[in-house]
């Protein structure tokens, strides 16, 4: 008789929260149906310019954010309380007196005692591409051409062209080097370029027909859901001394 296959193996939260507090690169956390953390790894207590867990734990987005990015926040979780899923979204976090910084976040819905929803999530920092890759030279050609020309339409296939691929092999290469799709990597591009252009006085229209996007209602779109204000919000806030953020 063959050997009964062993039954799944379940981590706690409390042990991925200690596994995850020596990730420098990874925010882990934990929350209740209501959306307040049950855990947070150090990686989030520090970025969010805290210095004990004690002081995340037991709270929500709107207590540790400022309202403007509190209100996505929690939207984002309300979708993963219903039942949704967030897989590898490219978004941007701001750090205290830092530049912002790009993550892939992934959010899950998580059962819990007595019929109860809360989520899990976990952020990981986009780290530096991997110049090794044989391809990398290759790919570097298409970079470079989409940083100088991401404010006009460019396809996917035409990049292809230009690095000698088939578009499966440059979303797999791209995927492997850059840990981003090409068409993330052109987000990243026109939101950096956005974000930059925010800190001036162009008007905002003006700034997202610049950094590639047709209208200003597909920058706003774009632009919240990357970086989890609008544009305007994202110019006053950047106005403000000492404004906070980070993973959440």
């Amino acid at each position: 008789m063959p050997a009964l296959p062993a039954p799944p193996v379940r981590i706690d939260a409390d042990l991925m929260q200690t596994l995850c507090d020596a990730l420098a690169d990874v925010v882990f956390f934990v929350k209740d149906e209501a959306g307040r953390y049950t855990h947070a790894n150090l990686t989030l207590v520090r970025r969010l310019g805290l210095k004990r867990r004690e002081d995340v734990i037991g709270r929500g987005v709107e207590d540790v954010f400022p309202a403007r990015l509190a209100a996505r926040y929690a939207q984002q979780d309300r979708r993963v309380l219903e039942g949704g899923t967030i897989e590898d979204q490219l978004e941007v976090h701001l750090y205290p007196n830092r530049r912002p910084g790009w993550c892939l976040t992934g959010k899950r819905p998580l059962p819990l005692a007595g019929g109860r929803r809360g989520l899990i999530g976990l952020s990981r920092d986009l780290g530096a591409p991997d110049g090794r890759d044989p391809t990398f030279e290759r790919l570097g050609r298409v970079v470079a051409h989409m940083q100088a020309h991401y404010a006009e339409p460019l396809r996917v296939a035409a990049l292809a062209q230009l690095a000698g691929l088939s578009v499966a092999q440059l979303e797999r290469h791209f995927q492997r080097v850059f840990q981003l799709s090409p068409q993330q990597s052109l987000i990243k591009l026109r939101i950096e370029a956005a974000m930059r252009e925010l800190c001036g006085e162009a008007r905002i229209a003006e700034v997202g027909l610049a950094c590639g996007f047709t209208d200003q209602s597909a920058f706003a779109r774009q632009f919240k859901a990357t970086v989890g204000m609008t544009p305007r919000d994202y110019r006053a806030l950047h106005r403000d001394e000492g404004w906070p953020g980070g993973a959440r």
